[in-house]
């Protein structure tokens, strides 16, 4: 009776694997600002921003059972609490929460959650910026 061979894991590939990862070799994530991010969908959207509109569509209902203030609170500059699992949530403004909106593809995939929750499709570039550029007015 023949033993099956077990395929092995060639060491070379994964030290390489690590120092292409050291050396700065692997892409690292999509590292952007607040300002960066808001910037690029001002410019999908061909439109200024406003402060107001966001402060409207974040505190607003939208016919469905969640606002955005359900989980991230009136005034997003202190922790949430998801309204559904309790998962305690970091401030959204980026004034209060450094890492908030620093990774464009972190942020794409939250709004793209967030706004089906909240107003049943995903957000416009416009209305993204207009929460992101209200979200930025908050400061300490």
């Amino acid at each position: 009776m023949t033993r099956p061979t077990r395929s092995r894991i060639p060491f070379i590939p994964i030290a390489a694997a690590t120092l292409f990862a050291v050396a700065g070799l692997v892409p690292k994530a999509d590292a952007a600002t607040p300002a960066e991010i808001l910037s690029g969908y001002s410019a999908q959207a061909g439109s200024t921003p406003s402060p107001a509109r966001g402060e409207q569509l974040f505190t607003a209902g939208h016919g469905r059972e969640w606002r955005c203030a359900s989980c991230h609170g009136a005034v997003p500059t202190q922790p949430g609490k998801h309204a559904a699992t309790g998962k305690p949530i970091g401030p959204l403004a980026p004034a209060f929460n450094p890492e908030r909106f620093s990774d464009s593809a972190k942020v794409e995939k939250w709004f793209r959650r967030n706004c089906r929750d909240v107003v049943g499709r995903e957000c416009s570039a416009g209305e993204k910026a207009d929460v992101l550029s209200w979200l930025m007015t908050l400061q300490r």
